[in-house]
This record gives structure tokens, sequence and C-alpha cells, in this order.
């Protein structure tokens, strides 16, 4: 099963650390964690605040301990599929997250969710479309599933915005097989 995976941070400086985890399967289960900054985390920054809007007294108080949710993450996620929308940061704050927790920071591979909507598109188009017609079918799909979403601004909270990476999935799995449908296509 896919995973989608979103994590927000306290700035976005070389020096960041996370502060909020969530994901989403595929069937819609999910989780969230705050996550309480582990003692060599400083670097904090007001304006990212004021996106995520997560205080760090909040955190102190109400986040779990990072090894709490670094294993967490490795015994829900590590047998599938994980998609982010921002693979570099969201890679970046959990390999932070995973060797704070004493893991690998590379236990868990993150998927530009991009890279694989577009192969989501191609995959259910294949079986049945010539392949030089692929490329068009997905551009146009993959522009139509963008249109659905254009007006939609990310929440900046790691819950909503995984789910919302989901739902851009499930869009362009329907918009696919609509396509097929459309063209006559089995």
């Amino acid at each position: 099963m896919r995973a989608f995976l979103d994590l927000e941070g306290s700035s976005l400086d070389r020096h960041s650390f996370p502060v909020e985890v969530a994901w989403v399967f595929e069937d819609g289960t999910g989780e969230s964690h705050l996550i309480r900054p582990a003692a060599r985390w400083v670097e904090w920054e007001p304006a990212a605040q004021w996106l995520h809007r997560i205080p760090l007294d909040l955190l102190e108080v109400d986040g779990s301990p990072v090894e709490t949710i670094g294993r967490r993450l490795v015994d829900q996620l590590s047998d599938h599929e994980v998609y982010a929308d921002a693979p570099s940061w969201d890679g970046d704050w959990l390999g932070i997250l995973l060797r704070s927790a004493g893991l690998p920071g590379g236990a868990l591979k993150l998927v530009d969710i991009d890279a694989g909507l577009e192969e989501l598109a191609r995959a259910i188009l294949a079986p049945s479309l010539p392949s030089s017609q692929i490329p068009r079918a997905t551009r146009r799909i993959l522009a139509d599933a963008s249109a659905r979403f254009a007006g939609r601004p990310r929440a900046q909270r790691a819950l909503a915005d995984a789910r919302l990476s989901r739902e851009r999935w499930l869009a362009v799995s329907g918009l696919a097989h609509a396509y097929r449908e459309e063209s006559g296509i089995s």
C-alpha cells in the first residue's frame, strides 16, 4: 500500500528540525504527531511558526519524544512506498528525526509525488493505449488534476497536507481510468 507523508519544520534554515509529522495510507487511515524537540535542536523561526501555527512551548508539552516517533514511523512505513510533495525538505527533516531517534537516517525512502503521479497515469494507460499516445494523455491527465487543486493552498499542517497528497493521487487515478473509458479503451 502507498503512504503519503508530510512534515512541518522549525524553519527553512539548514539547521531546522521537524516539528510535526503525519502520514496517510491509500485507504485513508493515518496518523499525526507533534514532535518534542531534541536537546540539540535549537533553530526556531517565528515566520515558520506563523505558517504552521505550532508554538514551541506546545511541542515541549504535547510533543512526543523523537525515539517514539522514529520507531513508529519505521514500524508503520518501512514496507510501503512513501510519497512526499516536498521530498527534499521532508527527506531532510525525516533523516534528522530518524537519526535523532537512533535509527538510520535512510531507513525510509521518499518518492516525489509528482513523479509518482506521472508513473501512476502511465501505468493505468499503458495496457490499453498505444505507447505513442501515452505521453500526451498523461500530460492531459496531470494538467486536469492540477487544475482541480489549483485553488487549494497547502494547509501547512502535516496531516492536512498528507491528505491533500492522497487526494491528488486518487484524482489522477480517477482521471486516468476515465480517460481510458472515454477513449473506448478497456
